[in-house]
């Protein structure tokens, strides 16, 4: 026991040498940047001061892990690189380099890194054909790999053998017996056509069989949808499809034009059928913070409404003078994911952070979940949003991901296929490329396992009729299934 202690002891005192000599190695290259008044040019140079003590001098790894690879972790473009280097990732030992490295410094260290890989960290990626989970091991199916105009965005089953996609620049596709329909559907309306604007989110009317109403929400515009300058907003519309026709168009929610905005983005949108009906959709912060906590402006809420479109008279801001009467939530800073457990019937909400800050939340009636007075993340320049995380009468989340991960829907798995996951909501990441399966609580997250990552950026999950999952990828633009292997 003395010898075993002797050891603890001596890794013990280790472990602080080690420390010290890390903490000695930042503060001698802070003191050399400090020293050294004329800026360093070279990219080299630039890694060999900053990186090469953590990450080996030809970046195999030293202390720390090694950046020449094909698994990144926070993100494998160029922006999210230079945002891990410049403001640090918290939870981690990797520090933000800011106050050191100007932004050019930043963007050429990047840069460097991206340029010593073996292949380009954020060129396109063979789909896998097997994944290994802690439950199950799964054949991945590609149903789709080429033949998208756009981006695709939702996808939604209409029966056993049919599906809708939206396509971001303003295309609804079919999807027939595993295969895309080459002839997009005509007569939908016209869409944005820049930055995450455009076509978004598909939901069918619980009485389809017998009504035919299919709902989906997208950007629009006062004019011509190509530029930033024409006055915008996110509305809802339903209508039919009768082959490859778009008919009996209604429009279900759309403000007046004095609530269109220019120059707008984050606009949203997800919509959701609850069990008693009521179809849910959110609005982002459109980029316009001041908006945020006025029920006036549609900025980061999420709305209720009748199919029909008309307001439910125990809407929490009905009766408000000037407020929005389809608002149910406010303070949401962008809403890309909803689903409602089909157990307990909560209604759980993904939402996009800053840098850092994505937040998985539980929707009740009339609560404000805080953006921008509190929040868990920092502006994409590295300063602070607001000096709070908590207010009185503003909720907290579930959880939140800092660095964000970009969540994007959320999915409760309700078929046959995996038993062991049935329940388990399945949350698609945009920036990290990953699918996490959650098994959640009442009101927490008791455990979370990714089951894919770095294949693409995770747009949208469905669970098949057949009791597959179903899922829409970005970069590529693909659907895959996932189904257990031995079947």
């Amino acid at each position: 026991m003395a010898y075993d202690s002797m050891l603890l002891y001596l890794g013990q005192i280790m472990n602080f040498i080690l420390s010290l000599v890390f903490v000695g190695l930042l503060l001698a290259c802070t003191a050399l940047a400090q020293e050294d008044k004329t800026p360093i040019i070279d990219a080299a140079k630039l890694y060999e001061t900053y990186c090469a003590a953590c990450h080996g001098i030809n970046m195999e790894g030293a202390q720390h892990t090694p950046l020449r690879k094909d698994n990144w972790a926070y993100g494998r473009d160029r922006l999210r690189m230079y945002r891990s280097v410049m403001f640090g990732i918290p939870n981690t030992d990797m520090i933000p380099w800011s106050q050191l490295l100007t932004e050019e410094q930043g963007y050429d260290l990047v840069d460097y890194i991206i340029e010593s890989q073996d292949s380009p960290p954020n060129a396109e990626r063979e789909l896998p054909t097997q994944l290994k989970t802690r439950d199950y091991l799964i054949k991945v199916e590609t149903v789709v790999v080429e033949g998208f105009n756009s981006s695709p965005w939702s996808l939604e089953f209409i029966d056993e053998r049919r599906a809708l996609v939206t396509e971001r620049r303003g295309g609804l596709r079919w999807i027939v017996d595993g295969k895309l329909d080459p002839q997009p559907i005509e007569g939908v309306p016209a869409t944005t056509q820049y930055g995450d604007s455009g076509f978004y989110d598909l939901e069918i009317h619980p009485d389809y069989k017998s009504n035919g109403w299919i709902y989906f929400s997208h950007v629009h515009p006062l004019g011509d949808g190509s530029t930033r300058d024409t006055p915008a907003m996110t509305r809802v519309i339903r209508g039919r499809v009768e082959g490859h026709h778009w008919v009996d168009q209604e429009v279900i929610f759309q403000l007046d034009d004095a609530r269109h905005f220019v120059q707008g983005t984050r606009w949203g949108s997800r919509m959701l059928f609850d069990m008693h009906g009521y179809l849910y959709f959110s609005i982002g912060d459109i980029g316009r913070n001041d908006d945020v906590q006025q029920l006036q402006f549609p900025a980061g809420k999420s709305y209720r409404i009748f199919p029909d479109g008309s307001i439910p008279p125990d809407n929490p801001f009905v009766g408000v003078e000037g407020g929005i009467e389809e608002i149910f939530t406010i303070g949401n800073r962008n809403i890309q994911g909803l689903a409602q457990h089909p157990v307990t019937g909560v209604i759980w909400a993904t939402e996009h952070g800053p840098l850092g800050g994505d937040e998985l939340n539980i929707l009740q009636k009339g609560n404000n979940y805080g953006w921008p007075v509190i929040t868990h993340g920092l502006q994409y320049t590295g300063d602070r949003v607001s000096p709070l995380t908590h207010k009185e009468g503003m909720e907290q989340p579930v959880k939140f991901w800092t660095p964000s991960p970009a969540l994007s829907a959320i999915e409760f798995y309700t078929g046959h296929l995996f038993p062991k996951w049935k329940n388990n909501a399945f949350v698609a990441t945009l920036a990290f490329e990953e699918i996490k399966r959650l098994n959640l609580g009442k009101t927490r997250v008791m455990s979370e396992e990714v089951i894919m990552k770095n294949h693409g950026r995770l747009r949208d999950i469905k669970t098949g009729p057949e009791g597959g999952i179903w899922v829409v990828l970005n970069n590529p633009h693909s659907v895959i299934r996932l189904v257990p292997q031995d079947i």
